[in-house]
């Protein structure tokens, strides 16, 4: 049996309109980090520069900046946040902030929030020797960059000890991160 070119034309049409109609899946939404006091790559305010009156490179108050998140990937039961400077201590890294056992419910925190003790975290150990927030203390010259680190982990906010370096952080959580969101700020001694 042949079929007419009209007839081929109408079952093309009727075949191109329902695979149009088809529902198409959508992507998830990303796991983002972001500040309302910064965009991605843009400059830190001398405020959240660190406070230490013996290092002239320390201009500011050491009020961390306020952060938030959205989609963690499913199964989150914890957030570890980092914030690290790879330009400091000539490339070697300077790491300013390590907290972790963030409760899966925290979806961000207010300014200077992570400047002090909180029970929404537990405090790491930073190249300072803080357990909070620390801001930049970049030397004049060439911008730094402050990279924020926001790592969903699958473990029980308590699971771990307060008091753990960046890398011994990373070595617990080998196996149990589930997604990272990350944010870059810059800063440059405003001499």
């Amino acid at each position: 049996m042949q079929l007419s070119m009209n007839s081929l034309l109408v079952a093309g049409g009727i075949a191109l309109a329902s695979f149009h109609a088809a529902p198409v899946a959508k992507a998830a939404e990303p796991f983002q980090l972001t500040s309302p006091a910064f965009t991605d790559n843009a400059p830190l305010a001398t405020k959240n520069a660190g406070d230490r009156k013996d290092n002239p490179n320390c201009v500011g108050q050491s009020v961390s900046p306020p952060l938030s998140w959205v989609n963690p990937p499913a199964g989150t039961a914890s957030f570890a946040l980092v914030l690290i400077d790879p330009e400091g201590r000539n490339g070697l890294g300077v790491v300013h902030m390590v907290t972790y056992g963030i409760p899966a419910a925290v979806t961000g925190f207010s300014e200077g929030e992570l400047s002090k003790p909180s029970d929404k975290f537990v405090g790491g150990k930073s190249t300072m020797g803080l357990p909070t927030y620390f801001g930049p203390c970049t030397p004049p010259g060439d911008w730094h960059h402050y990279t924020f680190t926001l790592i969903a982990t699958d473990l029980d906010p308590k699971a771990l000890q307060p008091g753990m370096t960046r890398d011994e952080l990373f070595a617990a959580l080998n196996g149990h991160a589930k997604g990272a969101a990350g944010l870059v700020a810059r800063f440059r001694h405003p001499s």
